[in-house]
């Protein structure tokens, strides 16, 4: 389910343009992130939340299975439209359970660890995911070639809703422990509480801030899979090969943050996050070629796992046991910019092309320097 290679590029293979690249990308990124803000007034009130998490992630397997099965009946003959639209509905269910899951994920991991270990298992558990799927990776890069459209992405789906469903029997096994919760009666409540928090925490504000400007560095390579399709011509062995450049990054990456853990502060990594989000669309609007976008996903797989384990560092660092769910969920809603961006960006890119919407980004991404600069982050 990558949104940044096996996504796009099975959209732009059954017709999509950018439009359909950018709405999607904004459902999996900062759509699925907005809606926690629905599920957070309900969880919040729960002291044990591994039942709805374990929930959440079994629609997740349904989605992904009912992908593989759409796309292994669905022929290149049948109307376009009518197999669109159930593909996006499929992945939203994918992503509003992925958030929805997000809570309770967070909740129970921040209770469950000294808070002194953190960045070191973030960093760890990131290394050894990065492994997995880079494994992972190179069974989706054989598939992807080893099959015709819409086969091989339905041989994915397939695969990854069984392995997800494995990866639930891990869950099942988790010794959550109770926490003591600020029960909201009311969502009034729920809202009232959201705005003492942000008034009160200075941290917290410092936080969202970041998240609106930085969070668009996740959805540059879903375009940059656009821009190669159209200018290049690339096909599903180069999808293949983006995929496992991207991943490799991130096992890098995550052994790296492991290692340097104790020496290597949050605002270091949002910082080499920024260059290199910037150096990407900087370097393609100079020089670019077919054969430098192997480069640019390695790039992207280095931002992805810097940002995950720094963003999820920060998160618990300003929040506490009792109030760790409301941040969440405040975390989600804080998404605005990052979920409306890659629809902003899809129609930016269709109305005046590619070099407008990197414009865009860079400034964006620019102005997220000043809001790293001034973060109170003392890990």
């Amino acid at each position: 389910m990558d949104v940044d290679t096996i996504i796009p590029s099975m959209i732009i293979d059954a017709g999509g343009n950018s439009f359909h690249i950018g709405l999607l990308t904004a459902i999996m990124l900062g759509g699925s992130s907005f809606m926690q803000i629905v599920f957070s007034p309900y969880l919040n009130n729960k002291p044990e939340k591994k039942g709805y998490l374990i929930l959440a992630i079994l629609l997740r397997v349904a989605a992904l299975l009912g992908l593989g099965i759409l796309l292994f009946f669905f022929s290149q003959n049948e109307e376009f439209g009518s197999a669109l639209l159930l593909i996006f509905l499929l992945i939203t269910l994918f992503s509003l359970s992925g958030a929805f899951a997000a809570i309770s994920y967070t909740d129970i991991l921040g209770k469950s660890m000294f808070e002194d270990k953190r960045k070191s298992f973030f960093s760890l558990r990131q290394a050894l995911m990065s492994i997995g799927v880079f494994i992972s990776a190179i069974l989706a890069a054989k598939m992807l070639k080893s099959f015709n459209y819409p086969l091989n992405y339905g041989a994915l789906f397939i695969t990854a809703g069984v392995s997800l469903a494995i990866a639930t029997l891990g869950f099942w096994r988790v010794k959550e422990v109770r926490s003591p919760i600020v029960k909201l009666s009311k969502l009034k409540d729920y809202f009232t509480t959201l705005k003492k928090e942000i008034s009160s925490n200075a941290r917290l504000k410092g936080y969202l801030l970041l998240v609106n400007t930085m969070g668009i560095s996740l959805a540059l390579l879903p375009f940059l899979m656009l821009y190669s399709k159209q200018h290049f011509n690339i096909g599903n062995e180069q999808v293949g090969q983006y995929l496992i450049f991207k991943v490799s990054a991130g096992v890098i990456a995550g052994l790296l943050v492991f290692y340097f853990s104790k020496k290597v502060k949050y605002k270091l990594m949002l910082y080499a996050i920024a260059l290199m989000a910037l150096f990407v669309p900087l370097h393609l609007l100079a020089f670019g070629s077919q054969q430098a976008f192997a480069i640019y996903f390695f790039i992207g797989g280095l931002i992805f796992t810097f940002y995950k384990v720094a963003m999820e560092g920060i998160l618990l660092e300003v929040s506490s046991n009792e109030n760790r769910a409301i941040y969440a969920g405040l975390s989600g809603a804080g998404h605005i910019v990052p979920a409306l961006f890659p629809i902003a960006g899809g129609w930016i890119i269709h109305a005046y092309g590619f070099e407008a919407f990197f414009v865009v980004f860079i400034t964006i991404i620019l102005i997220s320097f000043y809001f790293v600069r001034n973060l109170d982050c003392r890990k």
